[in-house]
């Protein structure tokens, strides 16, 4: 008889994965940023193609997580925008092809909210940056396979990361906000 329950154990009330390596899974993930345009509305956009590995400790506060995101997947659903994100005006992708991210520890949890602490580098600049995460729960897929959800917010301001181009407007303010809301949801599969 097949072995149907999943790789799970219990931390702090919480039914969590076992130790182990998890991959993203490509087809259920969201890599999201929003910024504020012309002070007055906000766009959002998307990295079409990203990884991560994430290793599960066996003290889950011990656990990490390092991924690599594709900037030239930008996406943002207009062509000419797309174009100029990809440029030296701000991520100059054929230059700097990734954006990485390795966390260094957890700050702190509460129930199933956790502060990861890691470096984020963009543009070959990296700074340290606070994730919020939210587990998300864990289960078996229907093909077998051992998953985790989970999702994740950060702030942070572009010019640290060298990306400081701008335009003033007439009416006041500039162009392209300065604090860029990012937004990742996943699921992650057990390897």
């Amino acid at each position: 008889m097949t072995d149907t329950s999943p790789a799970t154990r219990q931390f702090e009330g919480l039914t969590i994965p076992a130790p182990g390596t998890y991959e993203l899974d490509p087809n259920h993930k969201l890599v999201g940023f929003v910024a504020r345009h012309m002070m007055v509305a906000k766009v959002r956009g998307t990295f079409s193609e990203a990884t991560a590995t994430i290793t599960v400790a066996e003290d889950p506060l011990e656990s990490s997580v390092v991924a690599t995101i594709q900037a030239a997947s930008i996406a943002t659903g207009q062509a000419d925008r797309d174009n100029h994100l990809r440029s030296g005006d701000f991520l100059e992708s054929e230059k700097y092809p990734t954006l990485e991210f390795r966390s260094t520890g957890v700050k702190s949890h509460s129930g199933n909210e956790f502060v990861l602490a890691g470096d984020l580098t963009i543009k070959g600049v990296t700074n340290p940056v606070d994730l919020k995460v939210e587990f998300e729960g864990v289960g078996r897929s229907p093909y077998g396979f051992d998953i985790f959800g989970f999702s994740a917010v950060t702030e942070i301001d572009r010019e640290d990361f060298g990306l400081t181009w701008n335009v003033a407007l007439e009416t006041g303010g500039v162009m392209v906000g300065k604090k860029i809301k990012i937004e990742i949801e996943g699921e992650a599969i057990r390897q």
